[in-house]
This record gives C-alpha cells, sequence and structure tokens, in this order.
C-alpha cells in the first residue's frame, strides 16, 4: 500500500531516511533535520510530495518527488529526488511500484515528465531502471556547493 507522507506517518518513515542517507555516504544524519525538512512536503504541497510504502502494515519503502522546471522543454517536471527499499524486501517490485505511483502523481499535477539519478555503482536500482519502460540520459550531474 502506498499513502502519502503526513505528520501522522512521518515518524515511520524516517527511519527509513537514515538508511538511504547511510547508503549514500551522508557524514552528519539529523533525524530532527530531516523531520523539519520532510514535513513541508505533502500532497498539496507545491513543492511535491513523499510517499510511504508499506509491505504488511510496516514502512517498508519511501520516495520522494520534487517539482521543478526545464528550459528545454518549457514545462513543470518532477524529480524523483529519493527512491528507497528496505534491503530484505528489494527485488519484490516495491521500487516499481513507487516509481510508477510517483508518475502517476507528476502528471496528476501537471508535471510532463518523472526525471532521477543514481550513483554509477548502484547496480540494483540500475538493473530495476534498466527492467522499466525509460529513457536513459546521457547528461553529466554537477554540483556546487556553496
Amino acid at each position: 500500500m502506498i499513502e502519502a507522507v503526513t505528520e501522522n506517518n512521518l515518524e515511520e518513515v524516517l527511519p527509513l531516511i537514515r538508511q538511504y542517507q547511510e547508503f549514500y555516504k551522508v557524514v552528519d544524519i539529523s533525524d530532527a533535520r530531516n523531520r523539519k525538512f520532510f514535513s513541508q512536503f505533502g500532497e498539496g504541497s507545491p513543492s511535491g510530495c513523499q510517499f510511504i510504502f508499506r509491505h504488511e502494515g510496516v514502512a517498508a519503502g519511501f520516495a520522494t518527488v520534487y517539482f521543478t522546471y526545464t528550459s528545454t522543454i518549457t514545462s513543470k517536471v518532477a524529480v524523483l529526488n529519493d527512491l528507497y527499499t528496505i534491503p530484505n524486501l528489494r527485488g519484490k517490485g516495491i521500487g516499481r511500484q513507487l516509481i510508477k505511483h510517483c508518475r502517476n502523481f507528476a502528471a496528476s499535477n501537471g508535471a510532463s515528465r518523472l526525471q532521477w539519478v543514481t550513483a554509477l555503482d548502484n547496480e540494483n536500482a540500475k538493473k530495476l531502471y534498466g527492467s522499466m519502460n525509460v529513457g536513459k540520459s546521457t547528461w553529466y550531474f554537477y554540483t556546487y556547493n556553496t
């Protein structure tokens, strides 16, 4: 079951957010900062929404979609910024279901596409994405910390 994260279930997804950040080797993980940051997203938020996947009633995965715009197609786009499934349930279709849910959410909110990136060494994610009917960019991703 997939549902939007709200103040009523944010505490259930926070441990998964921590695990996701640990997977990506985030140095300074803060549950308080995560709570404050992720509480701004919800189904009615113009910024985006976070979703939780429940397996047998327990939080098993999450995805976060942010909205932005791109001048190359002069349109609103949705960024699937986070996608995480607990390790013992990977390969069971949870990630695929979350992606499809986020795609529908993006479309229903006027986004022309759903886009995302992953680490070059994230073989599990690349296997999932490669099995779906999605395009793969040849663009490079750069960051400039301020």
